[in-house]
């Protein structure tokens, strides 16, 4: 991810499917974005992880290709700020009995003005922001005896950004399946030359490892929770803020669980989840989200979400009047990224399964940021901040 406001999404991380006692369907959708109602899932946000055959108890016997659409924008009060629209390409084809490969394609294309208060690049400097991104990621899953390998690297460009990352996983079923331990390892090595100089050949590195367990509890409900360690050196001031000066060491533990419970009389799936996560910049974050997964008839499911999230301020975070309390010897930002809030977002996902093994999907998700939105307060001098953004997908499998 590049150190630039501009490029912070909401929600860019895949996920894994898991196939619970053979008896549910494994999905291949982008994180949070599953749509049948037996589906299970557990996420694995390690660099280069790709969604389907990862998580299956078995090398999948059909191919998918999916091509997948995201527009977004978000905007503050009296400004419109950032669009970027991004399609992709997926692919799993499998490789015989014991071998699946899978593959992504993402091209997003980036303008508009980088966030209020203190930032180079703001629609009041009247230099704005454009940018395009072009990524790919490559994995290779090997199935032997109750175990999975796996192997993947990803690569991303910007103009000012470039990023190399590798990825290897192993799981293991337990003897009636109804239980998966996984290991996961992950490195990335960025560089980043931003376009006002700032920054010339600066670089970073972030090694990650997580540990999982998936538990199913019975024929319709499980459990999936996962331990991530991020240890990163290097480079991690934004270019484009002034006065901006982030330590070069960063940790964050993050832990996430999620619950999942079939209900037969609606045909219905309930998915609820919990993230907390711990930076070494100062900052804790709380995540909650509840997901109802109601199938409907002629092949139609539809998919409500809601999602609390809220954070504190980093250490070095300074509220505005910006530079009050500046000194020059310690670390400061003034990034609103870094500040404490809360934000709920309101999703809805539409599904549609065609003849011949297609299926379409439409999801609209509104996000709503605000400093009062914090349990125990924010912080003060911020502008609210929306956005919204709206995926459209077609998969086919064969």
């Amino acid at each position: 991810m590049s150190t630039k406001a501009r490029k912070v999404r909401p929600a860019a991380a895949w996920s894994v499917a898991v196939d619970v006692a053979a008896t549910k369907s494994p999905d291949d959708a982008r994180s949070d974005r599953e749509r049948s109602a037996a589906l299970i899932v557990a996420a694995l946000a390690l660099p280069g992880v790709l969604p389907t055959a990862a998580g299956a108890q078995a090398a999948p016997d059909e191919g998918v290709i999916a091509l997948r659409y995201y527009d977004f924008r978000d905007w503050q009060p009296g400004a419109v700020r950032m669009s970027v629209r991004s399609p992709s390409l997926y692919a799993l084809v499998p490789l015989g009995e014991n071998l699946a490969f899978e593959g992504t394609l993402v091209h997003d294309t980036m303008s508009g003005a980088s966030p209020l208060f203190h930032d180079t690049l703001s629609g009041a400097s009247g230099i704005g922001v454009t940018d395009h991104r072009a990524a790919g990621d490559a994995r290779l899953t090997a199935y032997i005896d109750g175990n999975a390998l796996a192997a993947g690297v990803a690569y991303s460009h910007e103009r000012d950004y470039v990023s190399r990352a590798a990825s290897f996983e192993w799981r293991r079923w337990s003897d009636d399946r109804n239980r998966t331990y996984a290991i996961g390892w992950g490195a990335a090595r960025d560089r980043i030359d931003s376009t006002n100089g700032v920054a010339t050949n600066r670089r970073r590195e972030t090694y990650d490892m997580l540990v999982g367990l998936t538990q199913v509890l019975n024929a319709g409900a499980v459990v999936e929770t996962s331990l991530t360690w991020s240890q990163g050196r290097g480079y991690y001031s934004d270019p484009y803020k002034l006065l901006d000066a982030r330590p070069e060491r960063r940790r964050t533990v993050s832990w996430l669980t999620r619950y999942h419970q079939y209900l037969p009389r609606m045909d219905a799936t309930v998915r609820i989840a919990y993230r907390y996560l711990d930076d070494s910049f100062g900052d804790r974050s709380h995540m909650v989200e509840a997901s109802w997964v109601q199938p409907l008839q002629s092949g139609f499911t539809l998919t409500p979400t809601l999602r609390y999230y809220t954070q504190g301020a980093a250490s070095f975070y300074r509220d505005p009047p910006f530079p009050r309390g500046f000194v020059d010897t310690e670390h400061h930002t003034a990034d609103t990224r870094l500040s404490a809030f809360g934000a709920v977002t309101a999703g809805l996902r539409i599904a549609k399964v065609l003849p011949g093994a297609v299926t379409v999907d439409v999801a609209f998700n509104f996000y709503r940021q605000k400093p009062a939105w914090r349990g125990g307060g924010g912080s003060p001098g911020l502008d609210d901040f929306s956005a919204r953004w709206i995926e459209a997908g077609i998969e086919k499998r064969f």
